[in-house]
C-alpha cells in the first residue's frame, strides 16, 4: 500500500512539474509591451477563425493612437464603466471582486428558492446562471490580448499571473492606453480611433463626453447584450448612468 502511495505522489509530482515548465515556456513576453503595440490579439485571433468558420470574411479595423490622442473624455468614461478604482488597486479589485461574490450568493438563493430546492440548514451557494463581473481593466486586457474563450481554474490562474505581471512591467498610463487600443467595439471594430470613426465619424481625439458615454457602455457585450442595433435602449441606459460617474473619475498620471 505505502509503495503505491509513493508512486500515485511521484506521479502527481511529475505532472506539477510538467504543467509549470509548460506554463513558463509559454508565459507571455509582457516586458516587450512597454515599447511594442501589440497588433492583434488572441480575442482577434478567436473572431477571425470563428467569421472563417462561417464562410465569411473576417474584417479588423484597427488604428492605433497614442493615449495622447485619445480623448480623456474616453479614457474617464471607460474607467467610469468598467473600473472606477483603476488607480488604486494593483491588477486586482477585492471589493469589488466580494461584491460580486454576494451578489451572486443572493442570485443563486433565488434561483434555487424559485427550483423549490433551498435547504438552509445545508444549502451550498451555486453560481447563478447570470454572475456580475468584478474584473479589472488589468484583467481584461489579460485575457484580450493572451487567452482564450474558455472558462476553467487554468485559465483564471493564468490570468491572474499575466495580470500581476501586466501591473508590474507597465505602468497605469501604458496599460490603460493598450486596453483601449485593442478592446472590442463590434464586429471587426478593434480600439478607440476604429470605434470613434465607425459610430461618430470623427477621431477618438474629439470625442464629447456623451459619446465617450455612449462608447463606454457597449464594452461589456458589444456584439450582443450593449449592441446598439440590437439594444438601443439598453446602451443608452448604460450610458446614461456612466455619465453621472464620469465627475467622480480623475486621470492620474
Amino acid at each position: 500500500m505505502w509503495y503505491w502511495t509513493k508512486v500515485l505522489f511521484f506521479i502527481l509530482l511529475g505532472a506539477i512539474a510538467v504543467w509549470l515548465a509548460f506554463e513558463y515556456l509559454t508565459f507571455p513576453n509582457i516586458s516587450k509591451l512597454k515599447t511594442e503595440n501589440p497588433t492583434t490579439t488572441s480575442l482577434i485571433e478567436y473572431r477571425v477563425t470563428e467569421t472563417q468558420a462561417q464562410g465569411k470574411t473576417p474584417r479588423k479595423n484597427m488604428y492605433w493612437q497614442p493615449i495622447e490622442q485619445i480623448s480623456p473624455n474616453l479614457q474617464r468614461a471607460v474607467l467610469a464603466g468598467e473600473d472606477a478604482r483603476f488607480f488604486e488597486h494593483e491588477g486586482f479589485d477585492w471589493e469589488a471582486i466580494e461584491k460580486a461574490w454576494d451578489e451572486a450568493v443572493k442570485a443563486g438563493e433565488k434561483e434555487a428558492k424559485e427550483e423549490g430546492d433551498y435547504d438552509p440548514d445545508s444549502w451550498i451557494p451555486p453560481m447563478p446562471k447570470f454572475k456580475r463581473g468584478a474584473s479589472t481593466v488589468t484583467q481584461q486586457l489579460a485575457k484580450n490580448l493572451y487567452l482564450s474563450e474558455e472558462r476553467s481554474f487554468l485559465r483564471k490562474g493564468r490570468e491572474a499571473a499575466i495580470t500581476y505581471f501586466l501591473e508590474r512591467e507597465l505602468g497605469k498610463k501604458r496599460i490603460l492606453e493598450i486596453y483601449l487600443n485593442v478592446i472590442e467595439w463590434g464586429d471587426g471594430i478593434y480600439g478607440a480611433e476604429a470605434a470613434s470613426r465607425h459610430y461618430f465619424r470623427k477621431s477618438a481625439s474629439n470625442l464629447t463626453p456623451a459619446q465617450a458615454a455612449y462608447l463606454s457602455a457597449m464594452i461589456p457585450s458589444p456584439l450582443n447584450v450593449f449592441n446598439p442595433k440590437k439594444n438601443p435602449k439598453r446602451v443608452r441606459r448604460r450610458q446614461r448612468v456612466i455619465m453621472k460617474g464620469l465627475r467622480y473619475i480623475k486621470l492620474r498620471y
